[in-house]
């Protein structure tokens, strides 16, 4: 039986020139807000999070937000402009802004996965005073080493497996370089990759369509066109933000931040390497951190442990 929310709000926010669609779902307008920024960029998760944590709607409000230019807030206009980093972070200050005055409260939880988790490190950064706690899953630390731990994962599971094809395509788009690949299309060989050898999803054996795509298909959040958006957003956000995003160094450029951090990590991640954002968190300045690991989980134990991680963030952050 699908269950009814006293909160249960879907809007169109004007924010800098484009729109942003939010979905808002919880019980009481008192209790906490937790704002989930996603991956990609430009991969929106709002299906995952509205069905995973769905037991803490008791507890806080959810919030899930489809980027600029991404999901349900991608429109053709604004895939004719450029966006940046600078821009992305004051996106999430007017959504964070306009959460505080809808719930009457002064500070929003963030949890950002993946590329949501450098977001949400460069807006904590910035807007410490708006922030309760920050809570990153996937942890992204430093692009550069991030890709060439990746891609040896891959090539090194090529060669133990046999896997003549995929050696051949390692081969050709070669290791990356400073991060980068020399085009989309190659990092995302990479990615499919490692992926298909559990890099993304502990024990599963999925590429990148039955992974990413078909959950999106199958939600009721998503109509058909909605994944066209979808699929034009990805490769918008990609196109703009990438090489930005994986330029990031958050040993050299992010020492201190001034709001509770968590870090909930899945033991098997390939995509984002555990041990690159384990060493920030170990040199970093906040006022409380801890680290959490995952046993049973790749890069998203937010689904793939769904109910620990509902309980730890339950106990480690909403009644911390």
């Amino acid at each position: 039986m699908k269950r009814e929310y006293p909160i249960d709000e879907h809007r169109k926010l004007p924010v800098n020139g484009t729109q942003l669609d939010i979905r808002i779902r919880g019980t009481r307008e008192s209790n906490p807000v937790v704002l989930f920024l996603h991956g990609g960029p430009g991969a929106c998760n709002r299906h995952a999070v509205l069905r995973d944590q769905a037991p803490l709607a008791d507890e806080c409000t959810i919030v899930c937000l489809d980027q600029r230019g991404a999901g349900k807030s991608y429109d053709s206009a604004q895939a004719k402009r450029t966006m940046n980093m600078e821009t992305t972070v004051e996106d999430v200050r007017c959504v964070v802004d306009f959460l505080r005055e809808r719930f009457h409260q002064e500070k929003v939880i963030l949890v950002g996965h993946s590329y949501g988790s450098y977001l949400g490190v460069l807006f904590c950064e910035k807007y410490p005073e708006r922030v309760a706690a920050y809570v990153g899953i996937g942890q992204l630390a430093n692009g550069a080493e991030n890709e060439r731990i990746s891609y040896e994962f891959v090539l090194n599971e090529a060669q133990k497996r046999g896997d003549r094809k995929a050696l051949k395509d390692l081969n050709r788009i070669g290791w990356p370089q400073k991060g980068m690949y020399a085009s989309l299309n190659d990092l995302m060989t990479q990615r499919n990759l490692m992926t298909k050898y559990g890099g993304a999803a502990h024990g599963k054996k999925e590429g990148l369509i039955t992974s990413l795509i078909l959950p999106v298909l199958r939600s009721p959040e998503y109509t058909l066109a909605d994944l066209i958006r979808y699929a034009r957003g990805q490769f918008y956000n990609m196109h703009q933000l990438w090489r930005e995003v994986i330029s990031c160094d958050f040993m050299a450029d992010v020492r201190k931040l001034g709001v509770p951090v968590t870090l909930t990590i899945g033991r098997f991640d390939r995509n984002t390497p555990p041990e690159l954002a384990q060493a920030w968190l170990d040199a970093l300045d906040a006022p409380k951190k801890e680290w959490i690991w995952f046993e049973q989980s790749a890069h998203a134990p937010i689904s793939e442990e769904s109910e620990r991680w509902n309980s730890v963030f339950r106990e480690r952050v909403l009644r911390a």
